[in-house]
């Protein structure tokens, strides 16, 4: 329904950001991660999900689309709320989220409040089983990675991670050159995404 809002911050308290657009104050749920990229009374732009139930509209904003693809995975996941995905997006950046996904780190994903062994074994495995399906049925040209190692490969799924598709994954890591770290790799094809 709603993309995104744009406006003046006009109110922060914790996990709530109030953005006025054109005289009408939006509260958005955020995670701490937003509210620090965002200044009280600034203009700022949140993107956005509206999250809607029998008695409620909520509306969720994040401060760049990696965290809300981050965010919309996450809730896909039984067992995972709106308030436990706000608290791993809290705790963790995007890129330090999906590299826990991939590298199958359980202990990072359990320092998430609300995050128990479990629920990160079931976060990993049902993250890593929609990788898998889609790897299938693209092009092969288009999904050549460049030589770099076992670092790029792993950035690719943890693009994916962030709701980029496999083409656009290999794309930005295909961008980056020299010897980097898997965390390295994410930021740079990051960066190499949205000048796209």
């Amino acid at each position: 329904m709603f993309f995104y809002l744009e406006g003046t911050l006009s109110h922060t308290e914790p996990y709530v950001a109030v953005v006025d657009c054109g005289g009408v104050g939006y509260m958005c749920h955020v995670s701490t991660m937003t509210l620090a990229k965002i200044k009280l009374g600034s203009r700022c732009r949140l993107y956005t999900h509206l999250n809607v139930r029998e008695d409620t509209f909520d509306l969720y904003g994040f401060a760049d689309v990696e965290e809300k693809n981050c965010f919309l995975l996450l809730t896909g996941i039984s067992g995972v709320g709106m308030k436990v995905g706000l608290s791993i997006l809290s705790t963790l950046t995007p890129e330090r989220f999906a590299m826990s996904v991939i590298s199958a780190d359980e202990r990072t994903l359990t320092t998430c409040p609300g995050v128990g062994k479990k629920l990160a074994q079931r976060i990993i495995l049902e993250l890593k089983d929609k990788l898998k399906s889609q790897s299938f049925g693209e092009d092969p040209v288009s999904v050549n990675i460049r030589s770099g190692g076992t670092a790029y490969e792993d950035a690719v799924d943890a693009l994916m991670v962030l709701g980029y598709s496999r083409t656009d994954a290999i794309s930005g890591v295909n961008r980056v050159s020299g010897e980097h770290s898997l965390e390295e790799v994410i930021t740079l094809a990051l960066k190499n995404l949205s000048k796209i």
